[in-house]
């Protein structure tokens, strides 16, 4: 079985101290531990911002894409291999900007893999600009006037879609957060957390103290996280209280189970040496 001592690496960490990332990192080696993954069984795609050096620093099968490409290359991966489990992460600029329009697709496609967010509101490495969830007002090197634009909710979007689990984590709570990896990479379908990962150097608004007067568990309410019309009012909340934890889940079909032709079958298993594609080619001159 993996320990933590298999899953790291002697790469040097370059991450602010502080980081929320630090948090993330260490919630997903505990999660792959808790599921008893061994590391030939697991591959992690990554994006670019200060989040994609994750894959660096987890001695696991990884591949660090370019920006906004997080769900195309970990929803190919997991077509082509069923059996590997895929874990994207990608942050807030990364996947609701230039990754948004894979993001309602793979998530209504219902592709059997799990994205996880590194939601800090900001631009950290390039040093402070806003993203799609910087709330309306923030003031950064992009706009030293305030965001004009009202920010994006990702979770509701996310339930819109079809989402079939549909969850929000936070750095601050690293045994709350494992618990929700676990679940989410347990779930057959495509599972989605949005974290809340404090930027220490370029956000000094939504900070570590910010959150801890904030979010509350959902679990430690009567909550039912099957009622859709409810998971959407949830989804809504913010100011005083922020709601953490699962707040949509639904059992449906992957997208795999349904494509009958091969929901048997890893297409790295597929013979190739008799395949003649002369005439599909000569077709298409």
């Amino acid at each position: 079985m993996v320990t933590l001592e298999d899953l790291n690496t002697p790469i040097k960490n370059t991450w602010c101290p502080g980081c929320g990332n630090f948090g993330i990192l260490t919630a997903v080696k505990r999660a792959l531990i808790r599921l008893s993954l061994e590391r030939n069984q697991v591959v992690l795609v990554s994006g670019i911002g200060c989040h994609g050096k994750i894959v660096n620093h987890i001695n696991i099968n990884g591949f660090h894409g370019i920006h906004g490409r997080v769900l195309p290359l970990a929803n190919g991966i997991k077509l082509v291999n069923p059996n590997l489990t895929v874990v994207g992460f990608a942050g807030d600029a990364d996947q609701y900007d230039e990754g948004w329009g894979y993001f309602t697709h793979a998530i209504r496609r219902n592709v059997d893999m799990t994205l996880i967010v590194h939601d800090n509101m900001v631009l950290g490495l390039t040093t402070g600009q806003t993203t799609a969830t910087s709330r309306k007002g923030f003031k950064t090197k992009s706009t030293p006037f305030g965001a004009i634009s009202p920010a994006l909710n990702p979770v509701a979007h996310a339930i819109v879609s079809n989402g079939t689990f549909v969850a929000r984590g936070y750095v601050g709570e690293i045994t709350h957060l494992t618990r929700l990896m676990v679940e989410a990479i347990k779930h057959k379908g495509f599972s989605f957390i949005d974290v809340f990962q404090p930027c220490v150097s370029f956000n000094k608004i939504n900070t570590y103290e910010w959150f801890n007067q904030r979010v509350y568990k959902l679990e430690e309410e009567e909550y039912d996280y099957t009622n859709r019309q409810k998971a959407l009012e949830k989804s809504m909340e913010w100011g005083d209280r922020i709601p953490i934890g699962i707040i949509y889940k639904e059992d449906r079909l992957s997208y795999r189970d349904n494509l009958s032709h091969i929901m048997d079958v890893s297409l790295t298993q597929l013979p190739t040496e008799d395949i003649d594609i002369s005439s599909i080619l000569k077709s298409m001159m």
